[in-house]
Parts: C-alpha cells; structure tokens; sequence
C-alpha cells in the first residue's frame, strides 16, 4: 500500500497543482480511449456506410440510458473509497469497494438481462423517418443486443477504475484500458468486414469486438485488485454485500444513477426528435456528438479527478485545500478548452470529413450538418468546462443531491424544451438542435457556479465508517 499512501498524502498535503495534474492526466487518457472505443467503430463503420454510423448514433443514448443505473453506484463506491482513503482508514477503503463489487456486479446481470429484452421495445419507440426505420433501426437492433449481452464485463471495468481512482490510483487503469483499446482496434476490422476467416457482420461485428474488449479490461482489473497490492486490499468476505454498506452505496448511488440516467433519457428524448429528420442529419448529430466527447476530454477527466481531490481533503478535513483543488480544476479547465474552441470553430470540415470518407449523397450532407454543429457548439466548450468541475466537485463531497438537480436543470428545463421550440414551432431545423444543446451547457454552468460559490457543499461530508463494521476499521493513526 506503499504507492496507495503516497498518492493521498500529495493529495492532501504539501503543494497541489502538480499531484493534481499528475491524478487528472491518466483520467483525461481514459476518456480519450473510452472515446476511441466510439471513434474506432464510426471510422469502420463509416466505411461500411452512413446508416451503420446513423445505427450507433440511434442506439448510444438506449445504451447509456440502461447502463448507467450502475454508474451511479459505481460512483459511489469511489465516492467513498476517496473519503475513507483521505481519513487514514484503508481497511474501510477496501471492505466499501468489496461492497461496490458484489453489489454491482448483481446489478450488471440484471441491467443486462432487462436491457437485451428491451431493445425492441426501446427502438420503436422512437418516431423515425420512415428511411430511417427501415435502414438504419434494424443495425441499431444488432447493436444493441450484443452489447447488453456483454454488461458484466463493461461493469466491471467501470467499477475498477472507480475504485482505483478513490484511492488516487489512475495509471494503473489507463494501462488496462489502453491494452483493451488494443484488443478492439485490431478486432473490428476482422468482424465487420470479414477478414481473414471471419464472417462479415458489420454493425454487429463492431459491438462484439467492443464486448470483447472489456471482457480483457475486466480480467485484467480484477487481476490487479485481487492479485496484486496496488490499491486495495479487497477480501473474499468483503464481496458479499451487507445491509450497512449498501445502504451507503445506494444513499449516494441512487442520486447519480438518476442523475446518468436523467441524462441518457434527455439523450433519448433528443434523439427521438432528430430522428424524425433525414439519415443524414440522425448520423451528423451521432457523429458530432463522438467528436465532441473527444474536444471535452479534459473537462471530464478533470470532473473525476474532483470526485478524488475533494473526496479525499473532505474525508481529511481540509475543506480549505479541497476550495483550492476546485480552483486550479477552474482554471485548467478553462485554459485548456478555450484553445480547443479557437481550433475546432476554426476547422470544423476537416476534422468531420476525416471520420467520414465516404463519398455519396448522404455523407457529403452528413458532413455539412456535423461540421455545423461543432462550430455552434465550440462557444459552450469553456461552459461545459466548467460545468463538469463543478459536478466532480458536488460529487466528491457526497452532495450528490446536487448534481442531480443541477443535471436535471440543464437537460430538462433548458436543453430538451429549447430543442423541441427552435427546431420545429421556431423553424430552425438541425440548427436549433444544435444551438439547444449549448445552451444547456451556458445555463447549466452558470447554475452550478453560483451554487458551488454558496460554500455549502464544504459540509456534505459522509460518514467515515458504516455503523455494522466499527470493530473492523484500522485506526486513523495506523
């Protein structure tokens, strides 16, 4: 546990910025090869053709939308590792991320199982153009079903990299997840077009080798908690899960969960409404989206490294350094986006006509939405920045409550209405799509600044210990 002290002892004592940088850098690494994961199968896909691009774009928000009910709880174990990892109590670090294991990993059979069974129901839902629900429906069905199938080995990966990260450990997951990137570039190729003795199953191909992949991920992160002592010291008792434990993972789980979830409907809901354009704008608003979620990634590794700062300071009782971890988050955030919004304004075709070489109709029209919506978009980037701080703040401090509230208002009360008014009763078409969603992100940012500048959230502090397993815990100056 050598590495593990050290780790929160830059984090909660002595200078800030560079242990900070050095906790942030790997989290903005995984999400660029999260990101990757996405980006590899468009670019494949995109090669097989606009509607397989459009199938991804019609099923990523069902998938997240079932898939992030255990988010939140994996969230909440990191939420409180980091807090019993700041307060010296590393047998209660591992007994809670135990805890998080087993609970989750019943979650995962059964979100996968209700998510498999789902996926027909979920898509026809949808009010597709009828080009739309012909062509492209039927590849987001393959999709889907596969990756649903493949939940507990995507969980467990999500659920690793938490709790590595409450413990101030994010390297170690960059690694595993830069050896499951691996294993899913070289793998869609072979199943989507058959290569080699493969069979060509194209949409279907690109979700089996990602299922593929985080099976690897899994393996490996599960290796590295039980048979290895970076981290944690998990024992087998600590998996079965116990009514105080869970009662903790749940109280600040279920907020996030909502929360995720509370997102990934918006993005049906949104979704729902693209869909009634042509092909061409349904695969522009996926397309965008992915190229989007690569331009932010600093502002979201940034967003968890909050969840492990705070966390951590709070659990120490240094309310005082965690403010200043918050700040230099600010900043960094901003500094960092406002360059890549002068870039991406800047070249907007170039950078969509990269994912999507192929040359028709669609695709040039595809082109022409997609490069539309990141220039209207780069103005919210420094927004969005500051927005996804903010929440990491919110979250590390347990106030879960919040983020909650504050996703809800972004979503629901400003970005789906003004969706729904600019793009049809106002006229706007694919253009109002795109200017509701930064608009979420300039109000959502500005509600969740004044909110964190009202201090409150220094309280929000969980409990050290569960009460059922006082007797187990290590005493602080241990």
């Amino acid at each position: 546990m050598t590495s593990t002290r050290s780790e929160r002892s830059s984090l909660t004592r002595g200078p800030l910025l560079r242990p900070l940088i050095r906790l942030a850098w790997p989290l903005v690494a995984i999400q660029l090869l999260q990101v990757a994961y996405n980006l590899v199968d468009t670019v494949w896909l995109g090669r097989l053709s606009a509607d397989a691009v459009g199938a991804l774009s019609l099923a990523f928000p069902l998938v997240f939308l079932v898939i992030s009910i255990g988010g939140g709880f994996t969230a909440a174990g990191a939420i409180l590792v980091a807090q019993h990892t700041g307060a010296g109590g590393d047998r209660a670090a591992g007994r809670i991320a135990g805890q998080t294991l087993g609970f989750v990993g019943i979650v995962s059979v059964v979100v996968g199982a209700v998510g498999f069974l789902a996926t027909g129901p979920l898509l026809s839902m949808l009010p597709a153009d009828p080009a739309t629900t012909e062509r492209v429906i039927p590849l987001s069905a393959e999709y889907m079903r596969v990756f649903f199938l493949g939940s507990p080995a995507l969980f467990g990966f999500f659920v690793f990299s938490s709790l590595m990260r409450g413990v101030g450990d994010t390297r170690t997951p960059l690694v595993v997840m830069f050896v499951s990137v691996l294993v899913n570039v070289a793998l869609d190729p072979f199943l989507i077009f058959g290569w080699w003795v493969f069979p060509a199953m194209g949409v279907e191909g690109a979700a089996i080798a990602t299922v593929t992949s985080r099976v690897v991920a899994t393996v490996a992160g599960m290796y590295v908690l039980f048979g290895t002592d970076l981290g944690l010291t998990i024992e087998p008792r600590d998996l079965i899960p116990k009514p105080g434990p869970v009662r903790e993972i749940v109280e600040l789980g279920v907020p996030t969960a909502l929360e995720q979830s509370g997102t990934a409907l918006a993005m049906v809901v949104a979704t729902a409404m693209v869909a009634t354009f042509p092909p061409a704008v349904v695969a522009a608003y996926g397309l965008g989206n992915r190229l989007m979620s690569l331009v932010t990634l600093p502002a979201m590794g940034l967003s968890q490294a909050m969840d492990t700062a705070v966390g951590q300071n709070l659990g120490a009782d240094e309310p005082e350094r965690a403010t200043k971890a918050v700040k230099l988050g600010m900043g960094l955030v901003v500094a960092v986006l406002a360059v890549v919004a002068v870039v991406v304004a800047t070249f907007p075709e170039p950078i969509v006509t990269a994912f999507l070489p192929e040359q028709s109709a669609t695709a040039a029209a595809t082109i022409g939405h997609a490069s539309t919506y990141l220039r209207i978009m780069s103005i919210a980037f420094v927004f969005f920045g500051t927005f996804q701080v903010a929440m990491g703040t919110f979250r590390g401090a347990g106030n879960t409550t919040t983020a909650l509230a504050l996703s809800l208002i972004a979503l629901w009360v400003v970005r789906l209405p003004a969706t729904y008014l600019l793009a049809f009763p106002l006229g706007w078409g694919p253009t109002g799509v795109w200017t509701a969603v930064a608009l979420g992100d300039v109000v959502g940012s500005l509600s969740a600044l004044f909110w964190l500048s009202r201090g409150t959230w220094k309280s929000a502090v969980v409990e050290v210990e569960p009460k059922e397993t006082t007797s187990d815990v290590v005493p602080a100056h241990d």
